[in-house]
């Protein structure tokens, strides 16, 4: 075998004499040393021998090909096998330390000085591939080796940092010998003149450099250490497993979405709409309290909603326009148009968002559907799981209790793949299925006539406006049904008897998707299509925020009323009266409750640009409520299961049922709902999206530099056809990367099999040779022993 690594050169390498960074000319004798190796040790018989006393005995026996016992106690092959097992590759790649030692410097020596490399059979045995495990320290090549070992050092030291640094990288040794290479090499050199100031100012900056390092190591340990999952998700994988994993994983992922999308709100529009507000329109009413529940009364006229935003260019506080016109700036205003700002800003943070679920879900679809299949998942996990950097006590046992729980999935997983079922019992399974289908379907009917009956009769007793608490009906009543139907759900479930839990996860999530989507169609066409001609003569934008904010809040309240009942007062329960174990950790309902406020987001961030903020801080009190609820309160799943997938679901529900659902609502609003006359950057016109229009019109008539931004508006802005064009082509590259990952999975398994097949033709290979050889003796014994033994001679004469 010829191991070569190609290495173009650079520019730079020109004109520079060789160095060890050349590494594409370092390894050309290696297949001659390999073949050397061989042939000298299949003329001496000691192939694949251990080094040691009595080794030659065991080898040289009087039959020649006496069975040796393997380290699992099967019987060796003979001489001419073993031969045969010395030429394969994966048997003649090992070399000793001072082989890679001689050879990395005998190659630098020639390279650097231009001289010849001596012969390989003048060289020792230490500078060959080694098949066996030499003694290095009674050697006679020992102490060469060592002064060797210096001039490489020496060598070494005069190549660049970085060249250096690559050199010791590659070089096939343990990392206990690259440290110590990596040491000695970086010594400082002695220097001419004034040793005493050279060393002083070296020790300095070697001290400065240090302390910069270790700065920068504490900073970053400190801001890991900031962040609420840095060991509470190691903790929560190693004792819950991953199904209760992927809860906290999305949960973090919602958080980071969060993040993305308030980032250009307060960029854009809340930081440039507090830095110019607007005049007050009356009295600011008192801070009561009851404004965290409502979202009402003093947080009304604030950046928080919709209506107190301006609809003018922005430089100073402009007094209010008569019968609801426009407000007229001054002629050296700022040119920041806060209405297009804030249409523009809205969508740009919607597509920012877009684009990101779409890379989550590409690359989740990547990372769990890359592998075939799970053979070899056992050995993986128990010869390749563990950290070898881990010191700390507690650490250890981290490890230890991930690494117990990742075996439990695996082989729940793989025992789970091997259970069968009659025709019988498929058909009594796929009746009762039916049964508790229909019956949840029922419940989610019942659960959708009572909101829109409910939200139907608000509308036609509407509450006064100086009892703000009557508001929050509605809001209560989608709640409790929220509330109460997951577990009817889970009381219906438990007729179903799924053998898988995987199973039982997914229709728990796909029953309760339905509920809350269908609840939440309801309440979207309360908004838009009841209240919008109830409240013409009211800001009916920051009514729909408020509402949306109520929603929140009271979810909040309700998951947390959830946790405690559900969590803590069962497990009381249960370990007192009932003598069982402690609840499990229902992830169905959990995660769809994220879901659920996530969409609730996305519906009103254009009628309240903080909602996301709200959002973010509502998922950091959950994770640690949650977080010690789960510690507390619940136990690892009876039934452990692998949820190699569950990432890919949450992040792919996220993006078709919600967040297309809340653009869809939110093209709605923008496209086709009159905005109110009375508030907000809109008033006075007869949709949000007219906002560009009266821009592009102010720029025709503002010269000739800017006739290129009406162009760009009325082709790439109002045409539909770049719209169209960029969902096909969205469309085209999910396309193109589920095609790329079934084609590596598909290749991934053909390797598989190849490789199977590979170690079949090898056993065979080897046992046919093991008969010949076996067979060739027995021939030649027998052989023997007719020519040893002597002519039968005849008793007499008469008898011959």
């Amino acid at each position: 075998m010829a191991f070569v690594l190609d290495v173009p050169e650079t520019p730079e390498d020109q004109g520079r004499d060789p160095s060890p960074y050349d590494e594409s000319e370092m390894h050309l004798s290696f297949h001659q040393l390999i073949q050397e190796q061989s042939r000298g040790a299949a003329e001496e018989g000691l192939e694949l021998q251990p080094w040691g006393p009595g080794a030659g005995a065991a080898g040289a026996s009087a039959n020649d090909h006496q069975a040796l016992l393997a380290p699992e106690g099967a019987t060796a092959h003979g001489t001419a096998t073993l031969r045969i097992l010395a030429s394969m590759p994966s048997r003649t790649i090992g070399r000793s330390r001072g082989a890679i030692i001689s050879q990395y410097y005998n190659r630098t020596v020639r390279l650097r000085r231009r001289a010849s490399r001596p012969p390989l059979r003048v060289l020792g045995r230490s500078a060959r591939p080694s098949l066996r495990l030499y003694d290095l320290e009674l050697d006679s090549t020992a102490l060469a080796e060592e002064e060797k070992r210096v001039l490489l050092v020496k060598e070494l030291q005069g190549l660049p940092v970085a060249q250096r640094d690559h050199m010791v990288r590659g070089m096939p040794l343990s990392l206990a010998e690259k440290r110590c290479l990596r040491e000695e090499t970086r010594a400082p050199r002695r220097r001419l003149g004034r040793p005493g100031l050279l060393a002083c100012c070296s020790r300095l900056r070697y001290a400065c450099a240090l302390a910069w390092h270790d700065l920068g190591l504490g900073l970053l340990s400190g801001l890991q250490a900031l962040a609420p999952w840095h060991y509470a998700l190691k903790r929560i994988g190693g004792q819950f497993g991953s199904s209760v994993l992927s809860y906290f994983l999305f949960l973090k992922t919602l958080l980071a979405l969060n993040a993305l999308l308030l980032l250009p709100l307060l960029a854009f529009l809340v930081g440039v709409q507090t830095a110019f507000p607007p005049a007050p329109q009356g009295p600011v009413p008192a801070f009561t309290g009851l404004e965290l529940l409502t979202g009402g009364g003093r947080f009304t006229d604030t950046v928080m909603y919709y209506g107190y935003y301006s609809n003018a260019t922005l430089n100073q506080p402009c007094a209010d326009p008569p019968n609801g016109g426009q407000c007229a700036p001054e002629a050296a205003s700022l040119p920041y148009n806060m209405p297009l700002a804030y249409l523009f800003t809205i969508g740009a943070a919607f597509f920012i968002t877009c684009l990101t679920l779409v890379y989550s879900m590409s690359h989740a679809f990547g990372e769990s559907y890359r592998v075939g299949s799970t053979l070899g998942a056992h050995a993986i996990t128990v010869f390749c799981s563990w950290d070898h950097k881990v010191t700390q006590k507690w650490a250890s046992r981290l490890q230890h209790d991930n690494i117990r729980t990742q075996l439990k999935e695996l082989l729940a997983e793989w025992q789970l793949q091997r259970g069968h079922r009659s025709v019988c019992g498929r058909l009594r399974r796929a009746a009762v299925l039916a049964l508790v289908w229909l019956l949840c379907l029922g419940i989610t009917l019942g659960c959708t006539v009572a909101v829109y009956t409910f939200s139907e009769l608000m509308i036609k007793s509407p509450m006064p406006a100086d009892r703000e608490e009557a508001l929050l009906v509605l809001p209560l009543v989608v709640c409790l049904l929220n509330l109460g139907a997951p577990y009817l759900y889970r009381g219906l479930a438990a007729l179903e008897r799924h053998d898988s839990p995987v199973l039982e996860v997914y229709v728990a999530i796909c029953r309760n998707l339905i509920l809350k989507m269908v609840t939440l169609g309801i309440l979207c066409y309360h908004w838009l299509g009841r209240r919008v001609a109830t409240l013409q003569d009211q800001c009916w934008e920051d009514f729909v925020g408020q509402e949306l904010y109520r929603l929140m809040v009271l979810d909040f309240i309700f998951a947390l009323l959830d946790t405690l009942s559900g969590e803590l007062v069962w497990r009381l329960i249960s370990e007192r009266r009932l003598g069982r174990g402690k609840p499990e950790f229902d992830i169905a309902r959990n995660v769809l409750e994220l879901m659920y406020g996530q969409t609730l987001t996305w519906l009103g961030v254009l009628f309240s640009p903080l909602l996301p903020a709200v959002q973010m801080i509502k998922l950091l009190l959950l994770f640690y409520v949650k977080k010690t609820s789960l510690l507390a309160n619940c136990q690892a799943p009876r039934r452990p299961w692998l949820a190699s997938h569950m990432r890919t679901i949450f992040i792919s529900l996220l993006c078709f049922p919600s967040f297309l659902g809340a653009a869809i609502f939110l093209c709605y609003a923008v496209w086709q709902v009159r905005p109110s006359s009375l508030c907000g950057p809109f008033r006075s016109l007869d949709s949000m999206y007219e906002a560009g229009k009266v821009w592009v019109r102010r720029l025709e008539g503002a010269g000739p530099r800017v006739s290129w931004l009406p162009w760009v508006h009325r082709y790439l802005v109002e045409n539909t056809f770049p719209v169209y064009l960029l969902s096909a082509l969205l469309l085209a590259v999910i396309y193109l990367n589920i095609q790329v990952v079934k084609g590596q999975r598909k290749v991934i398994r053909l390797l598989k099999e190849q490789i199977s097949n590979e170690g079949e033709d090898k056993i065979f290979l080897i046992n046919k040779l093991h008969s010949i050889y076996e067979r060739k003796e027995r021939s030649g014994a027998g052989r023997t022993q007719e020519v040893a033994a002597p002519p039968a001679r005849p008793a007499d004469h008469r008898e011959a």
